[in-house]
């Protein structure tokens, strides 16, 4: 295993098997608030990750033994003037953008509160496993703003309209049980087992094509929120990106043979 450091608050570990790569807040001493420097530095870490062709599936984690993230660090953010906030909003928005569009599938391992800018770190995630310590909200209204990484787009996707409104206007924290029951998170583990679950899923995902995990995961993204019929064009589109693939004749080959594929990734 490789690890790389982006700025001082986050770190990258790329895996020698399996293609996956984790991506850990490592803020600890502020529970992974999220500064200006640390959204700089996800932000670069996600583009470093989407750029790197070996790696297939992403884990989001954290270093922290109660927290996933706190969200946004409004200690920083308190001795901001309104210019200085109008100058950090495109860096903060880079680092949720930076994990929403990474080009392949990514887990996020929660446990401890994920909350505002945490949670939204979660949402823009494919896939969220937490364990039974976590705890999860958006509570942005209660400080005079609204979610602003994602949070009002995201979350009515995952959960449904009514529901998302009533979290969003509440501000109210939710519960690792009731999040599973209400769809904010997929896969609940017992206590300690989140980022163990979220690498064994990764590193199934990541068995599989390079190229037909990112032209779904593209097709996923693209198409929702579309009628049918364009919503099939879209997947068709994405189809064609990979019908004629090595990936997909060596996926063939390989069933045919009965034998793992090994992808050539083009």
């Amino acid at each position: 295993m490789s690890e790389e450091r982006f700025g001082e608050f986050v770190l990258v570990r790329r895996h020698e098997r399996g293609h996956v790569a984790e991506l850990v807040l490592d803020r600890p001493k502020a529970m992974n608030a999220v500064s200006t420097e640390m959204a700089r530095s996800i932000a670069g870490a996600c583009a470093a990750l989407g750029e790197d062709r070996d790696v297939r599936a992403v884990v989001l984690t954290s270093s922290h033994e109660r927290a996933f993230c706190v969200g946004a660090d409004l200690k920083e953010r308190n001795s901001f003037t309104d210019a200085d906030l109008v100058r950090q909003r495109p860096v903060a928005r880079a680092a949720y953008t930076g994990v929403l569009q990474l080009p392949v599938p990514v887990v996020a391992a929660v446990h401890g509160f994920a909350l505002g800018g945490g949670c939204e770190l979660a949402l823009s995630c494919d896939v969220i496993v937490a364990d039974r310590t976590a705890v999860m909200g958006l509570p942005e209204v209660s400080v005079g703003v609204i979610p602003g990484g994602g949070g009002t787009q995201l979350l009515p996707r995952r959960v449904g309209s009514a529901r998302a409104a009533e979290l969003i206007f509440t501000a109210r924290r939710v519960e690792a049980l009731e999040a599973r029951e209400i769809g904010l998170v997929d896969v609940l583990v017992d206590e300690g087992r989140d980022r163990e679950e979220a690498l064994a899923m990764a590193a199934r995902i990541a068995g599989n094509s390079p190229v037909g995990l990112r032209a779904a995961k593209r097709a996923l993204r693209l198409g929702h929120g579309l009628d049918l019929p364009a919503g099939l064009e879209v997947e068709d589109a994405a189809w064609r990106s990979v019908a004629f693939s090595g990936d997909r004749a060596e996926g063939v080959a390989a069933f045919n043979e009965k034998r793992r594929p090994e992808w050539p990734g083009e």
